[in-house]
């Protein structure tokens, strides 16, 4: 179970840096109210999972879904660039983050 509240509070992650972008500096209150809701409960899935998982490797995950999460959103949703360095390196993310949840 730890280890799918992971998972969704890697999620939260991608929500507050989407809403983050969207609130334009804090500028546009609905999106910076959002944004502190996903920090909320990323954070509180977070300290939920890291009670049935090592906290070297919960975090590693949850940074590394953000991360991960973060650059795909970026390239599909806000039309940054698709380079291929830039898909191999997250592809490696998300394959360290496999691994670890292999070895934990």
């Amino acid at each position: 179970m730890s280890w799918l509240i992971i998972i969704l509070s890697g999620c939260m992650e991608i929500g507050v840096v989407y809403n983050v972008k969207k609130s334009e500096g804090f500028t546009k209150l609905k999106y910076t109210l959002l944004c502190f809701m996903f920090i909320f409960f990323s954070v509180s899935l977070l300290y939920a999972a890291l009670r049935g998982i090592p906290i070297s490797v919960g975090y590693a995950v949850w940074t590394g879904i953000g991360s991960a999460g973060s650059v795909l959103m970026g390239m599909f949703l806000f039309k940054e660039s698709k380079d291929m360095r830039k898909i191999l390196l997250v592809s490696g993310i998300i394959i360290c983050v496999i691994g670890l949840k292999l070895v934990s």
